[in-house]
């Protein structure tokens, strides 16, 4: 028969096996401090590209990839209308306009991957 320490997510425990490769006993839980995780590294806020703020925020539904954006800075747009295309899991996905009103602000160029319910594009309204 054979030893061993194994050591699982930070506890460590004594197995014996023997040479045949059954498993012979485990005893309990050695009192061996377990290493704390890493804290997670926050995610990057979304870098915004003009200084002006809109009353109406256009956010990501869902995390993934600018396509294209289909408005510019002065724009007036109508509830529904596509603001910008966001591809997510192989698919492409128009990302509407909430409410009626102008482009101020676009926070993202084409390329970007973006988090789900970062702002897109600001509207006044």
């Amino acid at each position: 028969m054979k030893a061993y320490t194994i050591t699982v997510n930070g506890v460590s425990y004594d197995v014996t096996v023997d040479e045949k490769g059954n498993v012979g006993s485990a005893s309990a839980p050695a009192a061996t401090p377990a290493a704390k995780p890493a804290a997670p590294i926050p995610a990057a806020a979304p870098v915004q590209k003009a200084s002006a703020q809109g009353n109406i925020s256009v956010t990501a539904p869902m995390p993934g990839k600018v396509l294209a954006v289909k408005v510019n800075v002065g724009d007036s747009v109508k509830s529904g209308t596509p603001v910008l295309v966001l591809e997510a899991m192989k698919m492409e996905n128009d990302i509407v306009a909430p409410k009626d009103g102008k482009v101020v602000a676009i926070h993202v160029n084409v390329g970007d991957s973006v988090e789900s319910g970062a702002v897109l594009v600001s509207l006044e309204g």
